[in-house]
């Protein structure tokens, strides 16, 4: 298959499906021609590190995974653990996120979004309540 029908099916961008080849995660064969020439395993291998992507593993995480998924001989338990150590900084993600919600919630519900200059989003951004007194 060509680079091409390999981005068709996998539903990868061609860039993409290259940018994996150079830093290693795949390795196409390579003709007389210098053109790569993949294989089904080659497009299983981007299946799975779609899939691995949308679920926000790192490219790391990706390269470990990979590896693991190639090795007979792994344990559920490396694989796991690679897999609690994304859930992890997911969670953590989230709660900075809601953080973040809580905080604009509470300037957007301070703003009387009328023809005053007053502001306390701009307020709180530029490091200093209405009232003078910095945050």
């Amino acid at each position: 298959m060509t680079i091409g029908e390999v981005a068709t099916r996998s539903g990868l961008p061609a860039k993409t499906i290259r940018y994996y080849e150079d830093i290693g995660l795949i390795r196409p064969q390579r003709g007389e021609n210098g053109y790569r020439s993949f294989r089904e395993s080659d497009l299983h291998k981007l299946a799975f590190l779609g899939r691995a992507r949308a679920l926000g593993f790192s490219i790391e995480d990706c390269r470990t995974l990979l590896e693991l998924y190639e090795d007979n001989a792994r344990e559920s338990a490396q694989v796991k653990q690679v897999a609690q150590q994304h859930l992890g900084q997911i969670e953590e993600k989230i709660a900075q996120l809601q953080a973040m919600h809580e905080t604009l919630s509470h300037l957007v519900s301070a703003c009387a979004g009328d023809n005053r200059p007053d502001c306390p989003i701009l307020a709180d951004l530029g490091g200093r309540a209405l009232d003078g007194r910095t945050s």
